[in-house]
């Protein structure tokens, strides 16, 4: 059977969770339901829509269509003629909604995808909603959607407070292993604890399951993540942005493809291969990216594949290519410069890994088997933390 995300729940009782109430919707061009129509279409044609009114509506990075290609590229308020209420942005002047915006809503449906990274800013949006909320005395309802990397696996680094950034204002593992929704119950559990918070659950998912097994469509959560593949990669491959090399923007195939004009790629995967990291195969490329890192020039590198996703460990796996770059070129290989995601101070792969004893590991070429060890450790510590927000 199709899982049922929280919307298509929500719609299937006719929206009753949020009858009566003057609602601020937070979503994006991915807040689709089971028959691709987005949230708002649903919301203003609801079969009893004098039951409750839209507010407003809320964007996170990227915009609320999705318009906005790269990192850091702010985007304010809009108007669209298909909505009679105003739209505003949680990616520009502010992050976190105003009281003036908030001003007569009486309950906020938070509706956002998530692609199971602690990186990825949509659940740090839904933080800070959560933050404004509270303090205003508003109640939110959270819409639940599936972890399309799974359910049971936990991988990375927690992350220290003294790192916390918009990539990861609280610590969290890299790959958490939770749905949209349990993570809303831990953020209400751990730091919002006089919020009202209602979890709208999914009907059919499982904690095994990946995207590709729930029959639901996908649409692509940010302009970089064009396909579930993309997400089985992202924890690990999100790595590579706080570096000189290229991810892969201004390509197709983003996170699962990387390289730089300085890297000989038949070299590089075959170092990466006779390593034998689990789930994963190393096929050299040439790319020319269109735009972000060497727009318009020819990089080599690899590209990603995974081959048993039960077994792939993607951000032990991105370790290992950042350690194979900077074995063989250690004079080219360097690590991107702040700003990055607000922070103008520490380095983007420390706010990214949470600490800075994984750039030195790094750095140092620290065995793989020990830098696995340490942020294992760090997982299994946070785990009863976990559990206890788990739904499913």
């Amino acid at each position: 059977m199709a899982t049922k995300t929280g919307l298509d729940v929500l719609i299937r009782g006719e929206c009753t969770q949020i009858s009566g109430q003057n609602v601020a919707v937070v979503c994006n061009q991915a807040s689709i339901a089971a028959d691709c129509r987005h949230i708002l279409e649903h919301l203003l044609e609801c079969r009893n829509p004098s039951a409750f009114q839209i507010h407003s509506a809320f964007g996170p990075q990227h915009g609320l269509w999705g318009h906005t290609q790269d990192n850091m590229i702010e985007w304010e308020g809009a108007t669209d003629p298909r909505f009679p209420f105003p739209i505003h942005s949680l990616y520009g002047a502010s992050r976190e909604p105003s009281d003036g915006q908030l001003r007569d809503a009486d309950l906020m449906l938070i509706d956002l995808p998530d692609v199971g990274a602690r990186y990825y800013t949509f659940i740090w949006t839904m933080s800070l909603c959560f933050k404004a909320c509270e303090r205003l005395g508003i109640p939110i309802v959270v819409l639940d959607r599936p972890n399309p990397i799974g359910g049971t696996e936990t991988e990375g680094t927690v992350g220290q407070e003294e790192f916390a950034s918009f990539v990861g204002l609280h610590p969290l593992p890299i790959r958490h292993g939770m749905t949209t929704g349990e993570i809303a119950r831990h953020f209400h559990q751990r730091y919002f604890p006089a919020l009202e918070l209602k979890v709208v659950e999914m009907e059919d998912w499982g904690r095994g399951m990946y995207f590709t097994d729930t029959d639901l469509p996908w649409a692509m959560p940010s302009p970089n993540m064009p396909t579930p593949d993309t997400a089985l990669v992202y924890p690990g491959g999100c790595l590579l942005e706080a570096t000189n090399l290229s991810e892969g923007r201004g390509t197709t195939r983003p996170f699962e493809m990387f390289g730089a004009p300085f890297i000989d790629g038949i070299k590089l995967c075959e170092r990466l291969s006779a390593l034998d990291l689990p789930g994963a195969v190393f096929r050299s490329v040439q790319f020319q990216p269109t735009f972000n890192k060497f727009a318009g020039q020819v990089c080599e590198g690899a590209f990603v594949h995974v081959r048993e996703r039960s077994q792939f460990q993607p951000f032990l796996t991105y370790i290992a290519i950042l350690q194979e770059t900077i074995r063989q070129y250690p004079k080219d290989f360097a690590w991107k410069q702040p700003p990055y995601e607000y922070e103008h101070v520490k380095l983007p792969i420390d706010i990214l890994a949470g600490n800075d004893w994984l750039r030195e590991a790094v750095e140092q070429l620290t065995p793989l088997d020990q830098v696995d060890g340490r942020f294992r450790s760090e997982v299994e510590e946070f785990a009863p933390t976990r559990k206890e927000a788990l739904i499913y």
